[in-house]
């Protein structure tokens, strides 16, 4: 697999994780207001939506750097 192929591989990642745990945790606020989930969990799943949005970040800063270093 070359160097270019990698960087799309990432970036495709990162947009499929930012869409994923958008569409989740979108989801899991509707069930909770709906179920009367406790403010202690629906907590836990914000903050388990900000890790995830964390970890695209991280994707997106390694397909930026991959794509640095196609173009030197």
């Amino acid at each position: 697999m070359s160097t270019r192929d990698k960087a799309a591989r990432k970036g495709r990642q990162a947009g499929l994780v930012i869409a994923g745990t958008g569409a989740l945790w979108i989801l899991v606020t509707l069930i909770g207001q709906k179920e009367g989930f406790s403010q202690g969990l629906r907590l836990f799943f914000d903050l388990m939506a900000l890790a995830g949005f964390v970890f695209a970040f991280r994707l997106i800063f390694q397909y930026w750097r991959a794509r640095q270093d196609n173009q030197g």
